[in-house]
């Protein structure tokens, strides 16, 4: 093989090289910031791991509990078939109160979602499609509202 095409060869190498780093680090960013959102109900069957996902339900009437002098709240969220605890600290949303749609996005530790974030639905015709069909669902079964008795 002559050293022009020897060089040659080594520079398409070379790129084809980096090319493939750089779509492996450019997958890697997108899974890592991809998360998935899930039901309590999916959550309880084991759909979520844990890994870092969002949590979509309805807060439980009668579930807040807030620790005073600090931003600690713990809440229950349903898709009212199973609910799940819920502990946040920070700001809550204005919009969040029971009964109204939020979606948390976090991580399960020892039974019970670690919410970094919640967002509160912004009108009474907005939920995630996900969180509505799941909730359609359990809808007819109006027995059974998913939230724990307090």
């Amino acid at each position: 093989m002559n050293p022009t095409r020897r060089r040659r060869l080594f520079l398409v190498l070379a790129l084809l090289s980096a090319a493939s780093v750089a779509v492996a680090l450019v997958t890697l960013a997108l899974q890592q910031n991809l998360t998935y959102l899930y039901t309590p109900t999916q959550v309880h069957e084991g759909e979520a791991g844990s890994a870092r996902f969002r949590l979509g339900g309805e807060v439980c009437d009668g579930s807040i509990e807030r620790t005073p002098g600090t931003l600690k709240v713990r809440f229950d969220v349903t898709d009212r078939v199973n609910a799940l605890p819920v502990r946040y600290e920070g700001i809550l949303p204005d919009l969040f109160r029971e009964g109204q749609s939020i979606v948390a996005t976090g991580r399960m530790e020892d039974g019970e979602f670690v919410a970094e974030q919640i967002l509160a639905k912004h009108d009474e015709t907005y939920m995630p499609k996900e969180v509505a069909d799941a909730m359609a669902q359990a809808m007819q079964r109006p027995e059974n509202s998913g939230c724990p008795a307090r």
